[in-house]
């Protein structure tokens, strides 16, 4: 059976609710009220190390072994080109291009290290990952009209990882997370370039790629990191 259809069938009916579920949950939750159980069953995890998490009554995540990672949304903060009006729609698609490009890389290396192969065949042992990134939201971004200019910042920005778990098999949703994580320079400002926002994207993808690694190891009864 051909998956790809039914992979990208899936990514296009969650969009919409990976956006809503954001807004929601994200800056601001303090005043709104987060669900204990979501529309789809879902369960919210207590205490969990994502800033939002809900996951699907007494299931169990040890059957699977190897990831289906699809294809990373990412999505600018609201108004972000409004605040920086040298930025042209085609450096916003590059930017986009290349951090949906990071977090494959990255995720796919940290889970492949880590004994949990990707695959793009569904199977019983077969986790599918639908993520997200949104929200982004970049300080001060490097173009090339920026050669004679040097901006010095305390954080690169910030965004949000919206995250599914389904099955890979039957498509059923076993888990959503929402996380919103800045990039902080702890040494004070830094420069801020396409090289360094790239270093502290890929330092908060890293960190969230860690996070899945090791709730992977925990059901599966490995060390944890």
């Amino acid at each position: 059976m051909n998956s790809r259809p039914q992979l990208r069938k899936l990514a296009a009916a969650t969009l919409s609710v990976a956006l809503v579920t954001a807004c929601a949950t994200g800056a601001g939750t303090s005043a709104k009220r987060v669900p204990e159980v979501t529309h789809d069953g879902l369960e919210l995890v207590k205490g969990s190390v994502m800033e939002r998490a809900w996951v699907k009554p007494g299931e169990d995540f040890s059957q699977y072994d190897q990831i289906g990672l699809l294809d990373c949304f990412v999505a600018f903060k609201k108004h972000w080109q409004m605040d920086h009006p040298r930025m042209r729609t085609y450096d916003m698609d590059r930017i986009k291009k290349e951090l949906a490009e990071e977090f494959r890389k990255v995720f796919s290396a940290e889970l492949e290290k880590n004994g949990y192969p990707i695959t793009k065949v569904p199977a019983r042992n077969v986790l599918l990952v639908r993520p997200a990134i949104i929200n982004l939201d970049i300080v001060a971004p490097d173009t090339n009209s920026d050669v004679d200019e040097i901006t010095y910042t305390a954080s690169a920005g910030s965004m949000t990882l919206y995250v599914e778990l389904y099955d890979s098999v039957s498509n059923e949703i076993l888990a959503r997370a929402v996380d919103e994580r800045a990039a902080n320079d702890p040494s004070g400002f830094e420069e801020s370039s396409i090289v360094t926002n790239t270093a502290d994207a890929r330092s908060l993808l890293k960190h969230w790629a860690d996070l899945l690694v090791k709730k992977l190891d925990e059901v599966h009864g490995r060390t944890v990191h």
